[in-house]
């Protein structure tokens, strides 16, 4: 955390980042309690979040792709304004409610936030490991130049996951308080301030590709497809966390009759459960930052191996209190476990993917969540709380082997040696296309 602060381009994208998430809690909240309000059904709200993230999961690879390409002068900067625009639209429209407009508006703009937080992540990356490499001494072995680099984009992830833990557990309490005091109407408005505060905090960052002007946005995209395919270790990680995600997202499900109708300790209960999960998921977060020269597969298995462990804990636990440590337990696995999947990605991937494939992982962040909330809503129907507890907890547990398999596998380090291989954004033009049409060296699937 230090090393990533002392860098002042990456102080001000964790700024950025830290204002914009925060704002995104207050317009979240707004949201959800209006359409509730106006609708009395669950059933909209639900329909509020499939805009708002299903929706846009589709979508968001291409316009990465084109954002990339794009002859913007600051094209990170521009996505934000078109953020800001349509918060403040969505605004009036709780003013005057018309709901599939506010769904329409909603749905474009997760597509833009889904886009922008990737290409976000990716910068912070870039920037860190090229301050790193200018730092390393020339006489410096290549390999060692490497290790740096890489060592140096797990910090800035690590920062930024510290950044997200921090308003995930500021943020829900402000904006309610917000929306409470002052209306949605006015807790949006607040939310369209951080946008284009955010974005005149990036107007200089462009993350563009220099292949942009001979390829189109089916190309680039396509690129990105032909490296997860080519590269089966990185296909197959993606594949586990998009499973695993079901089984980390289904407690959403059966929290709130967990708390009242089996623990029987109503609101104010499953409010703790949350905040719980909330700072254990913040000390994760500080764990990882603390680890970066930890192999990556280790804490990916050991942050998932912690939320199975904890829902089986939320499964046997007898009172809230016990509830409360399997829930830091929990938080802590998570916040270890999502900035690990980003910085194993990261090294499977050559640096000018690296924009397309945050984009990919924020797709399948924003769409399996969804069958995970309808697992646990099933698993409740059928069973109990304890009983649905008990088997994302075990699905979950199960995933980590999966995860040990992959991390322990020759070929992941075979995958992150030919993605450290890669010609850099200095090399010759020709060698750079040839590179991301089909990386090199990359063991195929069987």
């Amino acid at each position: 955390m230090r090393s990533a602060l002392q860098s002042a381009r990456l102080r001000r994208i964790l700024l950025a980042y830290t204002v914009n998430r925060l704002g995104t809690w207050f317009g979240y909240v707004a949201l959800s309690v209006t359409v509730f309000a106006h609708t009395h059904s669950a059933l909209w709200v639900a329909a509020l979040l499939v805009a708002g993230q299903a929706l846009p999961a589709f979508l968001v690879p291409s316009l990465v792709a084109r954002v990339e390409g794009s002859a913007w002068r600051a094209p990170l900067s521009a996505l934000y304004a078109f953020e800001g625009v349509a918060t403040v639209a969505l605004a009036i429209l709780l003013w005057n409610f018309w709901l599939p407009a506010i769904l329409l508006l909603v749905a474009a703009d997760g597509t833009a936030a889904l886009a922008a937080s990737a290409l976000l992540r990716a910068e912070a990356a870039r920037v860190a490991r090229v301050e790193a490499e200018q730092a390393t001494a020339s006489a410096v072995a290549s390999s060692r130049r490497q290790d740096d680099a890489q060592t140096a984009e797990r910090k800035a992830n690590a920062a930024l996951n510290v950044a997200f833990s921090l308003t995930f557990v500021m943020g829900p309490a402000l904006a309610g308080l917000v929306v409470s005091s002052a209306g949605g109407p006015v807790a949006l408005l607040i939310d369209a301030g951080s946008f284009f505060v955010g974005g005149a905090m990036l107007a200089d960052l462009r993350p563009q590709i220099d292949d942009a002007e001979r390829s189109g946005v089916r190309a680039r995209v396509q690129a990105a497809w032909t490296h997860i395919r080519e590269v089966a270790v990185l296909r197959m990680l993606l594949i586990a966390e998009a499973v695993a995600l079901v089984f980390f997202a289904a407690d959403a499900s059966i929290e709130v009759p967990y708390a009242k109708a089996t623990l029987h300790v109503g609101d104010r209960g499953y409010g703790l459960l949350l905040t719980v999960w909330g700072l254990g998921a913040g000390a994760g977060s500080l764990v990882f930052a603390r680890a970066v020269r930890r192999p990556v597969g280790m804490m990916l298995s050991l942050g998932t191996l912690a939320v199975g462990l904890a829902y089986v804990g939320f499964a046997a636990a007898p009172s809230l209190a016990f509830a409360c440590i399997a829930g830091f337990v929990g938080g802590t696995g998570n916040g270890v476990q999502w900035a690990s999947l980003l910085s194993a990605v990261q090294q499977l991937t050559p640096p000018a993917l690296h924009g397309r494939m945050m984009g990919a992982v924020e797709a399948i962040n924003a769409l399996f969540p969804g069958l995970g909330l309808a697992l646990g809503g099933l698993l409740v129907a059928l069973s109990s709380t304890r009983t649905a507890f008990l088997v994302v907890g075990l699905g979950a547990i199960a995933m980590t082997i999966a995860f040990l398999r992959l991390a322990a596998g020759s070929s992941f380090q075979g995958a992150r040696a030919a993605a450290n291989a890669a010609p850099s954004d200095q090399d010759g033009d020709e060698v750079r296309a040839a590179t991301l049409a089909r990386p090199v060296g990359v063991e195929r699937s069987e």
